[in-house]
């Protein structure tokens, strides 16, 4: 017998089609939607290849409620929510901090308008390591202080959880926010993973874009962080360790484990690497070289953030399985399939 049916926003993008896979790897039937402003409808056969499974799409926006209202009325016996549904770079949030306002924070209001309208309680948030800001003791905790943001970007996910910390008392709803640090990596497939429209504005797409002719030059944003090596420092995770994290999070509140009605976990390897760490070990792991430079910091960045996991560890039952070896090699693999394609 398969279990519930989950509803994925933002299904087809790089986590949420990631999570979809894992989502029927654990016997759960993922319904997706997807307005692909930001992702390939290609990928939704990519995801058939891999499980064996035609998902159910939507094409829609969850800013939009009759799109929502429409997907809702098809299927009345969706059990919980997984929402990706946002946009995420920091350098464009800074650039367009409306656009980034409106489809983040409007778009979980009118989510959880018309979950709630249907009776819909279970939510799983995708938020980030961004609401910490730059931490004033790495790694942070949960329980670490939220800094003032240091982008929309940041902004919008800190935003969202407070929408979700007053909605949480006076209804239903139960959620848990995944505060996630750096996803990079992709399947082992290699028939999904993180595709970027237009120029990248994370680390690991630029890097496999330049390596393999794409871009002339990778630009690392400051060189004079007081870090190991003066470049930023990341904590970076595998996407299939993320998705697998997103499974246990919608079971933990379909089974009522949560012991608050809004829990919220830092998701990472719990260690930090820095931008030429990356670099390097992308060049040694794949003996591809290609040309980096050094630019001036950029807008919006943090010096360093790396994640406590015990949480996650021991209340959650997740720990990432690859490292950053894993992690590159999976997103070189992904990037010389889509060259093929």
């Amino acid at each position: 017998m398969s279990k519930p049916k989950i509803l994925v926003t933002g299904g087809v993008g790089f986590i949420g089609s990631h999570t979809v896979v894992e989502l029927y790897n654990a016997g759960y039937e993922p319904v997706i939607i997807d307005n692909l402003n930001n992702s390939e409808a290609f990928i939704l056969d990519r995801i058939t290849q891999i499980t064996g499974q035609k998902p159910v799409f939507f094409k829609g926006d969850v800013c939009e409620r009759a799109d929502l209202q429409a997907l809702l009325e098809q299927h009345s016996d969706i059990a919980g929510v997984i929402h990706f549904a946002a946009y995420k770079a920091v350098g464009e949030s800074v650039q367009h901090p409306l656009k980034y306002y409106h489809n983040n924070v409007s778009g979980l209001v009118v989510l959880l308008q018309e979950l709630q309208a249907k009776g819909i309680n279970n939510l799983v948030f995708s938020s980030s390591c961004t609401v910490y800001g730059q931490p004033e003791i790495n790694p942070v905790t949960e329980n670490s202080p939220v800094q003032k943001a240091e982008s929309p970007y940041g902004n919008t996910k800190q935003i969202c959880e407070e929408i979700l910390t007053d909605t949480v008392k006076v209804s239903d709803t139960k959620a848990i926010a995944l505060r996630y640090f750096n996803p990079i990596g992709a399947h082992d497939s290699a028939l999904i993973g993180e595709l970027p429209l237009g120029v990248p504005n994370n680390l690991v797409p630029f890097i496999t874009q330049t390596a393999i002719g794409k871009r002339e030059k990778l630009t690392i944003f400051g060189s004079d962080y007081n870090t190991v090596d003066g470049t930023c420092v990341r904590d970076y995770l595998h996407v299939v360790d993320l998705a697998i994290a997103h499974v246990r999070a919608i079971e933990r509140l379909l089974n009522n484990e949560s012991t608050d009605k809004l829990e919220i976990f830092n998701l990472g390897t719990g260690k930090g690497s820095s931008v030429k760490e990356v670099v390097d070990t992308f060049v040694a792991e794949t003996g591809v070289n290609f040309n980096f430079v050094y630019g001036p910091r950029r807008d919006g960045d943090v010096e360093q953030v790396y994640a406590d996991t015990t949480k996650a560890n021991n209340v959650l039952g997740w720990k990432t399985q690859r490292d950053l070896k894993n992690m590159l090699v999976t997103a070189w693999e992904w990037e010389k399939s889509l060259s093929k394609k």
